[in-house]
């Protein structure tokens, strides 16, 4: 009787893990919302949005949350709804075999109840050009509630929906009166019929970079405010540039990887083509993997090698942080970025370079290599080769944490500044940095500092000792995070690359720090600095921002759990 007992115990745990199986390989996750009636589904359950993924949903209209459209708080209600019943939920969908330019028909359903049925029920898309009775006046009277405005954010100014300067806008956001920053000043338009705009936010500067081997992209995050799985920013589409134009070899050394298709696809051709994929990546003893997709990408690769280190946890906890790739060993592309969503899309402040040298593709080469042979960190040996290189009229040097105690290279050009330091940084908890800051402070140097809102908690975090030492620095107030890891000095030079200015950064991680000498590119960063800068305001240079919360733009409908908690948007407190 025992034994028949456990059998049938056995026979229906197998027979609910099939019926389990079944249900996930029969449903699919909503990835993105492109407007009500367009979305993003991972059909293939790859984690990706390839291009045959796009689905609409036939016969039923939704209004675009366009400026240009009539109801535009109903379509800012509707894009609310369906972000709130779908974005990453199961669903399970019907294709009906016809195919748009840019999209696939298909019938969704949620709890096996018809998506196009719920939106057009709740009134927030027609049939035939006729809506639910009665819906859109409820919502349109929701919407009232709402005071939904027009948030430009080149001038800083807010307008009502019908202001015409509002309309005129090219750089804004649709948010509710209730949560606009704290900072935004009312268009005096819209209220007096007097227009007063005064527009003290320089434009981002240009450069000429054709013929150069070295290239430097500054992603404008300020209007990026929700992070993307396509490959349309400039910094992508070069990437996918080289890749698509590799012939022998493409090294990663990568922190962590998000799917974008498109570099997803050029790497897999890249193979396909005889092309040799190696990557190194970071593995931490109990969160795994930084970014869920990484492990799509060491699939991929021919070799592969993480930091995890069987003998030692604590090893294993100190970050592979690096972001480089070598093409052909004659072509770097690396910076701050990490190889994300959130990084690819601009979503977050970065700097990107990508030079064309086959003496820095050796040095970053040679640290690689003893990456993937399985020495990380201080098991490392310091590389003893030239460091210094001239290309064209840049002198640019190159050196790896922790072996080569990089702030002994910082501190130094930091010392020697007579002009200004301008810094973009995630953070700022190195101690002997931080003094070094202070002391140019008191020397007369005009020192301005940007930091990541998040960073004003950061344990050891420096920001508090270094405003009571009179430098100027702001937390700033976008969506994204300030990701740079940047120093701009004197119009000459530009430290950059993967190193937080932390001790982990400089003693513990895996990180590449470059040293750039040249005029122009220094002269461009830190234009580029400023503009960022005065998009900023004033009451951040003594107040710290709430990464997601009415403070910061876009956090509140950004997709993106901003401050860690564990809530994301309209869930936090900080957005209600």
């Amino acid at each position: 009787m025992k034994s028949y007992l456990t059998s049938l115990f056995i026979l229906i745990v197998l027979i609910v893990f099939t019926i389990f199986i079944h249900i996930q390989k029969s449903t699919n996750i909503v990835m993105g919302i492109v407007n009500p009636t367009t979305l993003q589904i991972d059909i293939n359950a790859n984690s990706i949005i390839d291009d045959d993924e796009i689905i609409c949903i036939p016969d039923i209209e939704s209004p675009s949350l366009d400026l240009q459209t009539e109801n535009i708080t109903l379509a800012y209600l509707a894009d609310e709804y369906a972000r709130n019943l779908l974005y990453l939920k199961p669903v399970k969908i019907k294709l009906n075999g016809v195919i748009r330019p840019d999209c696939r028909e298909a019938e969704v359903f949620i709890d096996g109840e018809k998506y196009s049925d719920k939106l057009y029920n709740a009134g927030f898309a027609s049939k035939n050009n006729i809506f639910k009775e009665n819906k859109q006046a409820i919502h349109l009277k929701d919407a009232e509630k709402l005071n939904l405005r027009i948030l430009n954010l080149k001038s800083f100014k807010y307008h009502k929906l019908d202001c015409e300067y509002g309309i005129q806008s090219s750089d804004y956001i649709i948010t509710p009166q209730r949560q606009l920053p704290k900072e935004a000043q009312a268009c005096k338009f819209c209220h007096t019929g007097k227009h007063k705009h005064s527009n003290q936010i320089t434009e981002i500067p240009k450069i000429d970079l054709s013929n150069q081997s070295i290239k430097l992209i500054l992603p404008d995050y300020t209007k990026q405010l929700t992070p993307s799985t396509l490959c349309t920013s400039e910094h992508c589409s070069s990437i996918l540039q080289e890749i698509e134009n590799a012939q022998s070899s493409i090294d990663m050394a990568v922190y962590g990887w998000s799917n974008i298709p498109e570099l997803y696809n050029a790497l897999e051709k890249a193979k396909n083509r005889g092309v040799k994929l190696r990557v190194v990546y970071d593995e931490t003893s109990t969160q795994k993997y930084y970014y869920k997709d990484t492990l799509n990408l060491v699939r991929l690769a021919d070799i592969t090698k993480s930091d995890k280190n069987i003998n030692s946890s604590a090893l294993t906890d100190q970050l592979m942080h690096n972001k480089f790739i070598i093409i052909d060993k004659s072509t770097v592309i690396t910076g701050s970025m990490n190889f994300s969503t959130t990084g690819l899309s601009g979503f977050n402040a970065n700097d990107i370079w990508i030079i064309n040298s086959k003496d820095i593709a050796e040095l970053y080469t040679n640290e690689f290599e003893q990456m993937l042979s399985g020495k990380f960190h201080n098991e490392k040996q310091s590389i003893i080769q030239n460091r210094e290189f001239q290309i064209q009229d840049s002198k640019i040097e190159v050196y790896f944490s922790p072996k080569d105690h990089n702030s002994n290279k910082i501190i130094p050009l930091i010392n020697s500044a007579k002009n200004y330091i301008y810094i973009p940084t995630f953070l700022i908890t190195h101690k002997k940095i931080s003094d070094a800051l202070i002391g140019a402070k008191q020397r007369g140097v005009d020192i301005k500092i940007i930091i990541d809102a998040n960073s004003s908690s950061t344990r050891n975090t420096k920001h508090a000792l270094l405003r009571a030492n009179g430098i100027a620095l702001k937390t700033e107030n976008f969506a994204g995070k300030m990701h740079s890891k940047t120093m701009i000095i004197d119009d000459k030079y530009i430290i950059s690359g993967s190193m937080n200015f932390s001790n982990s950064g400089e003693n513990k991680n895996d990180e590449n720090l470059i040293i750039i000498q040249n005029s122009k590119l220094a002269t461009y960063y830190k234009e580029f600095f400023l503009y960022i800068w005065n998009k900023i305001p004033q009451i951040w240079l003594t107040q710290n921002v709430r990464p997601e919360s009415v403070d910061s733009i876009g956090s509140c409908f950004d997709g993106i759990d901003n401050d860690f908690d564990g809530l994301i948007d309209k869930k936090d407190n900080g957005c209600n």
